[in-house]
């Protein structure tokens, strides 16, 4: 029988905002310490009843926090040795709500320490955090059984071919071991969501059908979207109760995105290739599942927009662009567009989790931003940058988007989605 292994934490370190502590949980926590001194004072002259009513506010919201966020999952990282393993461990290694207890890579990574397996083909920017260099690798296949006996969810982003890593994510789901996906295999699959958790929330609701096709109680698997569309998709979301009628998108996607460096990869120095495999009808289709609605035990696709794009592999380390034309059926004018996306919010903003950036949507109106190497970091890179609204001679408006790929576009909007279904119950 399967063991819990969640974590008690001190509540004060899970703050009112989701981050690590701030002055405000310390002045919580000051007041705490003299709460039945205040509380005595408060209750004497009318005079302070405002503060008092103020104080048991803060105090309430304090006790719904400790209601909701009681416990630290273990989880573990499979295929941590890759991009976006990597890219997984950095934001993991101090995260308020998620602890890495496990990683899992390929046999021949198995039986050594983290450490040692990734050697010199460490490619983030920051070093390996210290807290998993010991960390002994464990094979992906052959120790389902224990991985998930030691973790409540894994997140996985393995190299494999897609039948291998459709059964490899079911395995683990059979096992009873939730998977966050940042693989392309289920994307298709009708009971498995594909979430952008400031879009598409909702799709979280398919979730108890899988677990019936699987024969599961806790085990399911929930994937994100591809990259590219990371870019123009949440830009696009807001605007189609205006009824969108077709959309041209041409990405310009980021080295990384292959998993690649300039050091990796010398040939795209001062080069651009048109061509990424498979990226067309990813960009042209998921974002129909992302639009679609849940029916019975499916996600049923969105019949429109019609979408075409074009993907190009441009000398870029990190962020993918889109530049993106659209027509609608009741033409907004761009200042309700521009206000549109200013208050553009989701779920991840309303609970804020940890990892949502609290504004969404950034709009510039300098005429050469947003630029890759400026904005792709913007708020901790899970925000999206647009610019360069304007009417166009063929469609109705065009415009440009940045993303950072591998933060919201892979490994960041894999653990914002984590964190949606942790908030909403479905990692208990």
């Amino acid at each position: 029988m399967r063991k819990a292994h969640r974590r008690r934490v001190h509540i004060p370190q899970v703050c009112i905002s989701g981050f690590a502590p701030n002055r405000y949980t310390a002045v919580i926590g000051l007041m705490e310490c003299y709460r039945k001194y205040i509380t005595i004072l408060l209750l004497q002259p009318m005079k302070f009843c405002l503060v008092g009513f103020l104080f048991s506010l803060i105090f309430s919201k304090r006790e719904r926090i400790n209601t909701v966020m009681k416990e630290k999952y273990n989880v573990g990282i499979i295929g941590a040795t890759g991009m976006v393993g990597q890219r997984f461990a950095t934001l993991l290694e101090n995260h308020p709500w998620f602890h890495v207890v496990a990683l899992a890579a390929s046999p021949r990574s198995a039986g050594k320490t983290y450490k040692e397996a990734v050697g010199s083909r460490w490619l983030m920017d920051t070093p390996m955090p210290k807290s998993m260099e010991d960390i002994v690798i464990m094979d992906a296949s052959a120790d389902v059984e224990k991985i998930a006996s030691m973790v409540d969810f894994v997140f996985c982003a393995v190299d494999m071919k897609k039948d291998e890593i459709r059964a490899l994510e079911e395995k683990y789901a059979k096992a009873e071991c939730p998977v966050m996906s940042n693989n392309s295999a289920h994307r298709f699959t009708p009971d498995v969501p594909m979430i952008i958790p400031e879009v598409n929330a909702e799709h979280a609701a398919v979730i108890d059908a899988q677990k019936k096709r699987l024969g599961t109680k806790r085990g399911f698997i929930s994937v994100k979207s591809n990259c590219s569309i990371q870019s123009y998709v949440p830009a696009l979301s807001p605007l189609r109760k205006f009824g969108i009628k077709n959309v041209l998108a041409t990405t310009y996607q980021a080295i990384s995105g292959a998993g690649k460096t300039f050091d990796t990869w010398p040939e795209m120095v001062d080069n651009l290739i048109p061509f990424i495999g498979g990226e067309e009808e990813k960009s042209e289709q998921e974002p129909l599942k992302v639009w679609g609605k849940v029916e019975g035990n499916e996600i049923v696709k969105a019949q429109s927009p019609l979408i075409t794009t074009q993907c190009l592999r441009v000398p870029v380390s990190n962020g993918h662009f889109a530049a993106v034309f659209v027509n609608f059926e009741n033409k907004p004018s761009m200042d309700e567009i521009k206000k549109i996306w200013a208050e553009y919010s989701g779920e991840p903003q309303a609970l804020k989790l940890p990892s949502a950036p609290k504004q969404f949507i950034h709009y510039f109106e300098e005429e050469n931003y947003p630029q890759a190497k400026l904005h792709r970091n913007l708020e901790g890179g899970m925000a999206i940058s647009v610019g360069r609204l304007r009417p166009d001679t063929l469609f109705d408006y065009k415009f440009v988007c940045l993303s950072h790929n591998t933060l919201r576009g892979a490994a960041g909007g894999a653990v914002e989605m984590a964190e949606l279904l942790a908030a909403k119950g479905y990692l208990d």
